[in-house]
């Protein structure tokens, strides 16, 4: 029998705090968020792991390496009062996460199996000011735009223009650009409506849908 909160401990101590996240919020949210409760019960047993979890049966989706997350939601530097839309929710682990640092979070996901898993956890856990929406990642989410932070649960080969558009004036945008081993955990702020990109690490993530470099034709 795993002891689950031994293993969050230990997430957070071995592969969080290791990885330079001091920010004290973000680690207590991550220390309170059962992350074995957003993936199959098949699965629980490695929801600690520090690895890419798969959120659900047949979906190449999956909740981020802790540390990724950590160090991608410590750079967005997440206010009690900020409106974040956290863009592939999957099952809804990181807009629980999120949930204890901003005043209000969107998550939004396309697949429907996997939104409504994340709307039943969310609720069962009690995080009421988390609301999940459906529809397609790439476009976001305008009806509660503008938004202070933007969270990108994945990498995205392409500059998220159309979420860059749903930022405040002082917004900022996390996300892991690049697929496979090249890929850069990325930081747009939305300085004077001109977001400018500062990379923060090396990073891996899986390639969030409707994010994939256009195929060019080749002659």
């Amino acid at each position: 029998m795993v002891d689950f909160a031994q293993a969050r401990r230990t997430m957070v101590d071995s592969q969080v705090r290791t990885s330079d996240v001091t920010d004290l919020r973000l680690i207590a949210a991550m220390l309170e968020v059962p992350r074995e409760s957003f993936v199959p019960a098949a699965r629980r047993a490695l929801a600690y792991l520090d690895i890419d979890l798969p959120a659900g049966d047949g979906t190449a989706r999956a909740l981020l390496k802790p540390m990724v997350l950590a160090k991608l939601l410590q750079a967005a530097a997440i206010g009690e009062g900020d409106r974040v839309l956290d863009v592939g929710c999957a099952s809804g682990y990181s807009a629980a996460v999120l949930g204890k640092l901003a005043g209000r979070v969107v998550a939004l996901e396309q697949d429907p199996a996997l939104a409504r898993i994340a709307a039943e956890t969310l609720s069962a856990m009690g995080a009421s000011n988390v609301t999940v929406a459906s529809g397609p990642l790439h476009q976001g989410w305008q009806d509660d735009a503008p938004y202070d932070a933007i969270v990108l649960e994945g990498a995205s080969e392409v500059v998220p223009s159309a979420l860059l558009a749903q930022l405040t004036e002082d917004g900022r945008l996390l996300a892991v650009i690049g697929s496979g081993p090249m890929g850069k955990a990325t930081i747009y702020r939305n300085a004077a409506r001109s977001p400018t990109a500062q990379t923060l690490f090396d990073a891996t993530a899986p390639l969030l849908p409707g994010f994939a470099k256009t195929a060019a034709f080749v002659f």
